[in-house]
């Protein structure tokens, strides 16, 4: 903040007025106690006891249901064809086809029914060499299990819970590589409920960019970001290092990045602070000014004592920063301190003030005279200063309305 001029003749006789211009109740005072104004941040919202009643907590309709139900709720189809569906494939009356599996066991299916359901499959069934009327495929790299369900899941849209739960990452490749988008969200909404560790959380993410699924994605680089030192002693990390350093090298950029943002809404709200410290401040100066508050205040005003409360929060730094400046002997800037920081309180009230002929704060016109001397870097620097305090007290009121 810039200050006055150290050497101005002014300064003296600008303090005896000030000083002449305040009826000051002395008391002991420890020199210790004589901080800066704006050292504790503090708020003027605990005095506004018409803050109004938060909104009500979301109804129960608007809470997430089971996963089960969730997928049945979406459905027009009646469980009874559902379960027709079902009961064809798990007894495979008229079946066509053979899925072999990993384990060289087989699960029976109808080739009708996978082409309609994946045209990939479709291909693959036309190409599939036939023997004895039946059509062979193999689903290789998958357990019997996720395959079954798999299958199943294109004849009813029917599966068990826990068994996607237990092969949801190779369900999510398969309905990926056979192109099956209710699969794949089905997939998507287990892992995002709680599914993701620490020690997977790698591993899913590989998956997701691979299975474009761009919402788990984020969701995986999130989790890695918030919890980086734990994630990246993992064996998952250790050995998406080895198979894919543009991976880590892009993860590592990531995590720079959202360090970066932190530190600067950090940096915001630090200075946010200050500003709101320094409005609270021009309302205390106003207000011991112009009305007088417990142990300082105008000639023509009655002090209230010590023992008034006072609802400007500033207000008890600012009195002793006051009483401070007034019986200062090294009143000049860079001399003190405190008389520093007052100067440029005063300097600050007064490019604020809107009616300088009819201001009550000592010094007030004298500053504004003064503006007129002050080089173009301070009187920038002192312009954006204003404009930050102002835009502080209006995002106060706002808030506060």
């Amino acid at each position: 903040m810039a200050s006055a001029n150290p050497d101005s003749p002014w300064l003296s006789s600008s303090g005896e007025s000030f000083r002449g211009s305040f009826n000051i109740h002395l008391e002991e005072d420890n020199p210790a106690d004589i901080l800066p104004v704006l050292e504790v941040p503090s708020t003027s919202l605990s005095s506004n006891c018409h803050i109004p009643k938060p909104p009500p907590f979301p109804v129960k309709s608007c809470t997430r249901i089971k996963l089960s139900n969730r997928i049945s709720d979406c459905s027009s189809v009646p469980k009874e064809t559902k379960d027709t569906w079902d009961k064809l494939f798990k007894e495979g009356y008229g079946s066509d086809v053979f899925v072999i599996t990993e384990d060289k066991s087989h699960i029976q299916a109808h080739s009708c029914v996978l082409s309609a359901a994946s045209t990939v499959l479709a291909n693959i069934l036309q190409q599939a060499k036939v023997k004895n009327g039946m059509r062979y495929i193999k689903v290789p790299g998958v357990p019997h299990q996720a395959v079954y369900a798999f299958i199943r899941f294109l004849y009813s849209s029917c599966y068990e819970e826990e068994a996607v739960k237990q092969h949801v990452l190779h369900l999510l490749a398969l309905s990926h590589s056979y192109s099956i988008p209710s699969l794949k969200r089905v997939c998507i909404y287990v892992l995002e409920q709680g599914w993701l560790t620490k020690e997977n959380v790698i591993d899913v993410l590989q998956l997701a960019r691979n299975c474009d699924a761009p919402r788990l994605s984020f969701i995986c680089v999130r989790t890695i970001i918030g919890d980086f030192k734990t994630i990246s002693s993992t064996e998952g990390w250790k050995v998406m290092k080895r198979a894919n350093p543009e991976l880590e090298q892009e993860l590592l950029e990531c995590v720079v990045e959202a360090d970066s943002r932190k530190q600067e809404r950090l940096k915001k709200i630090e200075e946010k602070k200050v500003y709101l410290q320094l409005n609270e401040a021009m309302e205390a100066l106003l207000h011991i000014c112009r009305d007088g508050c417990r142990t300082i205040g105008p000639r023509d005003k009655a002090l209230k004592g010590s023992q008034v409360a006072c609802r400007f929060p500033a207000c008890k730094g600012l009195e002793m920063l006051v009483r401070h400046f007034s019986s200062c002997k090294t009143r000049i800037p860079g001399g003190c301190a405190h008389c520093k920081r007052m100067w440029q309180l005063l300097e600050l009230h007064s490019r604020m003030c809107n009616e300088p002929d009819y201001c009550k704060v000592a010094l007030c016109r004298h500053f504004k005279e003064k503006m007129q001397q002050q080089t173009k870097k301070d009187e920038a620097r002192w312009k954006l200063l204003v404009s930050r305090v102002i835009a502080a007290k209006k995002s106060l009121r706002t808030f506060s309305g």
